[in-house]
């Protein structure tokens, strides 16, 4: 009785700085509630997940996890579930708490059938320790924020770690093209299941230079490949020992695609398995994909001053290296002429930007154009596009490099440069993107 009591009293707190934030337009409310419920009673998250009456899942994964969670709800909310989703992208505790009092009555009744978390790299052992989820999602394992997260091998023992205390009831979802992953899972006791790629008509010409992680992870020696798709991810076997990629669960080509990227057609087949484990059939499956939006800053296009607009978050070399092939097509198609980069190095986005050396901005810089540079950092951005300029003979170099530090500046110049026939394309990274939003749209995402 004490319990609920309890329970009760911190969640109508929550509930009443969520109604005081929003009401003065102070933001979102999607972080302090959870917080402040975790004050006063620190087993909030562990009895609201015990009211999610069909499963949790859990969504983890260096990139795309917004999206991947996003199109899951969608499938399922489609079929008629209710489901609660920290669809702000804010995964650390704090987070998922305020999202699941979103449906929480007064008296602490949580009303939902599914609770999609996507959570924070580093925290998926404390959440496992207040949950048993139904399903678990590892989508990839990218070097990301150093000073945050450490090594690719550190992730993974940490994941294997965590996951390996659930019962074997826990679904384990994979990428089988990431070698990390295909090892962790060959390591579980859990039923798992892989999502990949089986199409080398996609494979890259050359190893990318932002791969992560080529070895072996069994015996260490360097992996064969047959062909890479996206950074380390590809089809592989170890030469020296048995390890190979996993069985796929799936076969890619059957798979709609509206989103553009390889990274989103490995979001979209990891939702779909996923959905494929809660019953709901292929052909409804499909019809929600065909017509999936995507989340803010996720490839979003928005209209402003009658031009199209498109934002991609992109917070790590392999990220980043994706969304310049997505502007360059762009660009070779003429659709394309300004690009606006924006690099800021606060916690959300991790403090480290030397990442931005390992990306092959080289390539944007070859096609020429308009390139706005802003942000807190912007001119290590600014300089590290000068060193690319370096690469290229006289003919080539006919970028129009233009420096703003004040980034409603930047934004002005950007759509003064953009005609109503082409695509802005805005690349940020996280803070920066939720700069641009509020900017742009005129209120805040979180």
């Amino acid at each position: 009785m004490l319990n609920n009591i309890q329970l009760a009293l911190a969640i109508g707190i929550a509930k009443v700085v969520t109604f005081i934030v929003k009401f003065f337009k102070l933001g979102a409310a999607s972080v302090l509630p959870g917080a402040i419920s975790l004050r006063f009673y620190p087993k909030t998250l562990s009895e609201l997940c015990k009211q999610v009456t069909e499963g949790i899942i859990v969504v983890i994964g260096t990139n795309g996890k917004t999206t991947t969670s996003l199109l899951l709800r969608t499938i399922l909310e489609n079929q008629g579930w209710r489901v609660t989703h920290n669809r702000t992208g804010a995964n650390l505790l704090n987070g998922l708490v305020t999202a699941l009092l979103e449906n929480t009555t007064i008296t602490g009744n949580l009303v939902t059938d599914f609770a999609i978390l996507e959570v924070d790299e580093n925290i998926i052992s404390l959440l496992l320790k207040e949950c048993k989820p139904k399903i678990i999602i590892g989508l990839n394992i990218f070097r990301d924020q150093l000073d945050r997260y450490g090594e690719v091998d550190s992730i993974s023992l940490a994941w294997q770690k965590a996951i390996s205390s659930l019962s074997p009831e826990t679904t384990i979802i994979l990428n089988a093209d990431d070698p990390t992953l295909s090892h962790l899972g060959q390591q579980l006791f859990q039923q798992t299941f892989y999502f990949g790629l089986s199409e080398p008509e996609q494979y890259l010409e050359e190893i990318p230079h932002a791969a992560d992680s080529i070895y072996c992870p069994s015996c260490g020696h360097i992996l064969s490949y047959q062909g890479f798709y996206l950074s380390h991810l590809g089809d592989f076997h170890c030469p020296r020992c048995n390890f190979k990629k996993s069985q796929l669960a799936l076969i890619s080509k059957d798979w709609p695609q509206i989103l553009v990227g390889i990274y989103n057609k490995y979001n979209t087949l990891a939702a779909g398995l996923a959905a494929r484990k809660l019953g709901v059939q292929f052909p409804e499956i499909c019809n929600t994909i065909k017509t999936f939006k995507p989340a803010f800053g996720r490839a979003e296009e928005l209209i402003v001053d009658n031009k199209k607009v498109c934002i991609l978050l992109s917070k790590n070399p392999v990220g980043m290296n994706e969304t310049i092939k997505i502007v360059n097509n762009s660009k070779k198609e003429k659709h394309s002429s300004t690009t606006l980069l924006i690099l800021n190095d606060r916690i959300p986005d991790g403090i480290d930007i030397s990442w931005i050396w390992d990306v092959d901005t080289e390539l944007l810089v070859r096609l020429g154009g308009n390139l706005i540079v802003s942000g807190d950092r912007t001119y290590d951005m600014a300089l590290r596009l000068k060193y690319s300029q370096q690469s290229l003979t006289s003919q080539e170099n006919t970028i129009n490099l233009i420096v703003k530090e004040n980034l409603n500046q930047a934004i002005k110049m950007a759509l003064s440069l953009t005609t109503e026939a082409e695509t802005l394309y805005i690349i940020p990274t996280y803070s920066a993107m939720l700069e641009v939003r509020e900017i742009i749209v005129g209120r805040k995402i979180l």
